[in-house]
């Protein structure tokens, strides 16, 4: 190549090679002072799509930890409760045990036991209606399945996670009954003689001269100890006798050791007795099976997991109301989880109500229909409401060995691979865009050389055209 002024091409390739270890030393830089291998997507376009797509992941699975923590507080919140629940039906199942022991309690001995079983179910009922996380409710039913009943009639006592999302017709077919029993003769004067009646083991003293206004208050004083009301709605305004309590469950038995006369209760030497009658009728067009007024969705029924309570017949106190009773609507409203870092990565868990009108309901045989019925003021009512807490308490700590059963084996093992998954794609996602400080140091210094030589080169492919300047002299 001859010798020009014009074109230096020595001096532009010198000059082109330079640019580019410059640049090179740029980027070296860059990746050392960010400490990220890839910091726009000319670093490396297919990397930067995977890490991207990993970094996505990466904010995903860290608030899904984040989620889950926040889960099992919640879960430890509603378990801290029940844990209370618990508590409070020992205690009452304590205070059931004292009265049952009838031999040496007297009516105020059981009267203050009585006293004190409400109170604990007042409290138990506080309680599940209160108890929550920020402003989510979650012993009340509201965090599980839930039932809403058209008709006034008709209330909603429980819906568990068994029943299915729609619209379920209520249909009683047979009325729930009180145990009733009335004299035979009405009373019309005032009592000829003393005169003891016998109550349901009770005896009650009556003295000679009461009207029937007066003997059905002295019935009435005893109440609780028999459970039974007395009023004149019998025959011909002869006094009546029926339970507090609905269902087979529900009996009473009087006697007189007086015959029979408009001058005495009427009630004669002869004993009577009567049993109470337990409500019959569909749910959804499903079986049910009723106890006292609670009507419960048969298993593998349509209205299965449904519990529903009748109300009483206001043309008729001795009974419940019949026949179609509009419908209960039943919603989902289970407590639902976000745990995963994608969409619909979510578990469900349902609570149920806990409140005292939904617990023990429908136990054979008992003359509490729940366990808000319970009554301690009698040997039998004793008796019945131990076997009525003792199911409560079953039910509770089930439902808290669910809510274990879901914090650990769901919510903690989740947690723990999340933590495991969040570990390893760090590591994949460091991989493709950290900087290697130990390469990228040595790159480094090699450009940084490299962009030294380049300059001198340069400097010596300038100095060619004064040659030139030789040649003309």
């Amino acid at each position: 190549m001859g010798l020009v002024i014009t074109n230096n091409i020595p001096a532009l390739n010198a000059q082109h090679n330079l640019a580019r270890t410059s640049e090179a030393l740029n980027r070296s830089l860059e990746r050392l002072s960010t400490g990220l291998r890839i910091n726009r997507g000319a670093d490396g376009p297919a990397n930067l799509v995977i890490s991207e797509q990993q970094r996505a992941q990466i904010v995903g699975l860290e608030q899904a930890l984040e989620n889950t923590d926040k889960a099992i507080a919640m879960i430890q919140t509603a378990e801290g409760a029940l844990n209370e629940i618990n508590r409070l039906l020992l205690k009452i199942r304590e205070l059931a045990l004292d009265s049952a022991n009838s031999a040496v309690n007297d009516a105020d001995a059981l009267a203050a036991n009585q006293a004190e079983v409400k109170n604990a179910l007042d409290t138990i009922k506080r309680i599940a209606e209160t108890t929550q996380f920020g402003t989510k409710k979650l012993l009340d039913g509201s965090a599980g399945m839930t039932g809403i009943a058209s008709d006034a009639d008709v209330t909603v006592l429980r819906v568990t996670e068994k029943a299915s999302e729609g619209t379920y017709a209520v249909n009683i077919t047979t009325a729930a009954e009180r145990a009733v029993v009335e004299a035979g003769t009405a009373q019309t004067a005032a009592l000829a003689q003393d005169e003891h009646l016998t109550i349901n083991g009770v005896t009650i003293a009556l003295s000679a001269g009461m009207t029937q206004t007066q003997v059905i208050d002295e019935i009435n004083k005893y109440t609780a100890q028999t459970g039974v009301v007395a009023d004149n709605g019998g025959t011909g305004g002869a006094t009546r006798l029926y339970t507090q309590q609905f269902g087979s469950g529900a009996s009473v038995t009087v006697v007189s050791d007086t015959a029979a006369a408009s001058n005495s209760t009427g009630f004669g030497t002869t004993q009577l007795t009567d049993t109470g009658v337990d409500i019959a009728g569909t749910i959804g067009g499903g079986a049910a099976t009723g106890t006292g007024r609670v009507l419960i969705g048969d298993t593998g029924a349509a209205g299965e997991g449904i519990a529903i309570e009748i109300a009483i017949d206001s043309a008729n106190i001795i009974q419940t109301v019949s026949g179609a009773q509009g419908t209960v609507q039943v919603v989902d409203k289970s407590l639902v989880f976000q745990i995963g870092p994608n969409a619909n990565q979510t578990v469900e868990f349902a609570i149920k109500k806990v409140s005292p009108d939904a617990l023990a309901l429908g136990l054979n045989g008992n003359m509490f229909a729940k366990l808000a019925d319970i009554d301690v003021q009698s040997a039998e009512g004793a008796q019945d409401a131990l076997a009525i807490v003792d199911q409560a308490i079953d039910e509770i700590s089930t439902l808290r060995g669910d809510l274990g059963a879901f914090q650990t084996n769901t919510l903690e093992s989740t947690r723990n691979n999340l933590r495991t998954t969040l570990e390893n794609l760090r590591a994949a996602e460091s991989v493709i865009r950290d900087t290697d400080f130990a390469a990228e140091i040595a790159n480094f210094t090699s450009k940084q050389v490299l962009l030294q030589a380049g300059a001198s080169v340069l400097s010596a492919a300038n100095q060619v055209p004064q040659i030139v300047l030789s040649l003309l002299q």
